[in-house]
């Protein structure tokens, strides 16, 4: 999918020149004084539709209008809730619903304008950004595989979205849009290599786009190979590689916005396909384990927004890639291997990769002395269990740091629940044979997992985040077609903003 050109229009909304005119209400039984003089040039149209009871305002609820003498083509009300419960998050997800309409109908031009009763104290930047961030959103689409789509599939792509404002908030909005415009590019990327087949997006693919953002914005890269991960002793990521003939990577992209501070770090597990090796996945749905890279590709996606806003941060940025295959070479239950940390870890499930290949990951970057380390990692199908596809799992060394995620996540419409990582969990991954073991069996999956981690983390605050309910979705929403959500971008992205001081 190509880019959403945005920009920003102070007309009145009567005077807006667009195939589609989107404008999102809050919940109320009487037309908006904002929109009068719109309804009037439209021959009344919103006042009825809202008269009526056709359009209440609901999350999500839509109505399509023609209007008679307006300028705006097609007018669409979006629904975003009750009023004193709008928030930025709402508006980004209104726009996202007014963008996969947009494309539905075929329009390549959207306008995009939040009545002013509705704000309820949104700023005009935040207004800005998340309107271009939900447009890309809902705009969304992957076709690039389909050699030939039926005639009724066949929708030109939105091409622009226009942010209709105040004039006195024009500059506001716009500095709102550059912010919203990378973090769209950002998302974009991780959706597109989140879809790409295993057969495509292998562990070399990973390591060749991240050259690519190397390249284009100067970023520092190291790739390892097999053989330099066998001299630097990377045994349990090595473990899971040794069932595939793909190689795997290690990499590394490194952005320097500011001196020397010590940079935040940002992991992410970078399995191309998990079939779960000897412990084999059931057949059924085991295609969508192409989404197990989904953390390095939003590790990706975050280099793409440095790459664009240039914060005074610095960023490390850490995937280890690689296949979870079953073979005559891979590795079995019961094995015992030696991490880069310098543990032994006993394999109890071949399933439970993820952590194997995130111990070396969270042992190697010590060397960069960081402020803060960040995982994210389609880690456990427990997290889903314990809370389905509407939150991030998160857990967590450092108190501090875990509520600054949070507020990310909050500020990001990507929300996390923290879990416990009480010592009690600790004692369900003692082995008999080794220093640990991987697999602490089925009850409170997701702990123990991060449980694991953390028994390679020293030195730094940590917190850990599992995206296996959040980083795609079987469901078509409203807001989004159904398959990968790119989520950990955003989240990433308001982070480092807002150390950096953006």
């Amino acid at each position: 999918m190509s880019e959403i050109k945005s920009s920003d229009v102070t007309l009145p909304l009567a005077q807006v020149e667009t195939p589609l005119l989107a404008i999102a209400l809050a919940q109320g039984s009487a037309l908006p004084a904002s929109l009068a003089e719109l309804d009037r040039a439209a021959g009344g149209v919103v006042a009825r539709a809202i008269k009526s009871g056709d359009f209440k305002g609901k999350r999500d609820e839509t109505a399509l209008l023609y209007p008679g003498g307006a300028k705006p083509e097609r007018l669409l009300l979006v629904g975003m809730g009750k009023g004193g419960e709008v928030t930025r998050n709402a508006m980004r997800r209104a726009a996202a619903v007014a963008a996969k309409r947009a494309r539905a109908l075929g329009a390549r031009q959207l306008a995009f304008a939040v009545a002013a009763e509705a704000r309820n104290g949104v700023s005009a930047r935040d207004l800005g950004q998340v309107v271009v961030e939900g447009a890309s959103q809902g705009a969304w689409t992957f076709t690039e595989m389909k050699a030939a789509l039926p005639p009724d599939e066949v929708k030109p792509e939105v091409e622009s979205v226009a942010v209709v404002s105040d004039a006195k908030d024009a500059k506001e909005v716009a500095s709102g849009r550059r912010v919203g415009d990378a973090i769209a590019a950002g998302q974009r990327l991780t959706r597109y290599l989140q879809m790409l087949p295993g057969n495509v997006c292998t562990p070399a693919y990973l390591a060749d786009r991240a050259k690519q953002l190397a390249d284009q914005y100067g970023f520092a890269l190291t790739v390892l190979d097999r053989a330099q991960m066998q001299r630097e002793g990377m045994g349990a990521l090595l473990a899971v590689a040794q069932g595939s003939t793909q190689e795997p990577r290690f990499i590394v992209l490194e952005y320097r916005g500011t001196g020397d501070a010590a940079p935040v770090v940002l992991v992410g597990k970078g399995v191309t396909f998990d079939s779960g090796g000897i412990s084999i996945k059931p057949a059924q749905s085991m295609e969508d384990m192409k989404f197990d890279m989904s953390g390095a590709a939003a590790v990706l996606g975050t280099f793409e927004v440095l790459g664009r806003l240039k914060p005074k941060a610095n960023v490390v940025g850490i995937i280890p890639a690689t296949e979870n295959l079953p073979s005559g070479t891979a590795v079995k239950p019961g094995d015992v291997v030696k991490s880069h940390f310098g543990k032994t870890i006993e394999i109890i499930n071949t399933d439970a990769e993820g952590r194997l290949i995130l111990s070396d990951a969270l042992s190697y970057l010590r060397r960069y002395t960081p402020a803060a380390v960040i995982d994210i990692a389609t880690l456990t199908g427990a997290v889903v269990v314990a809370l389905g596809q509407h939150a991030i799992g998160a857990m967590g060394t450092d108190d501090a740091l875990l509520a600054e995620v949070r507020e990310a996540g909050e500020r990001a419409g990507e929300r996390l629940w923290p879990l416990p990582l009480w010592d009690d969990y600790r004692d369900m991954l003692k082995s008999d044979t080794a220093d640990v073991k991987n697999s602490g069996g089925r009850g409170a999956g997701s702990i123990t997992g991060g449980w694991f981690l953390r028994e390679f983390v020293e030195g730094y605050p940590w917190v850990h985040l599992d995206i296996a309910g959040t980083a795609y979705t079987d469901i078509e929403g409203p807001h989004q077609v159904k398959g990968p959500t790119g989520v950990g971008v955003r989240l990433f992205s308001e982070l480092v903003l807002k150390r950096a001081g953006a």
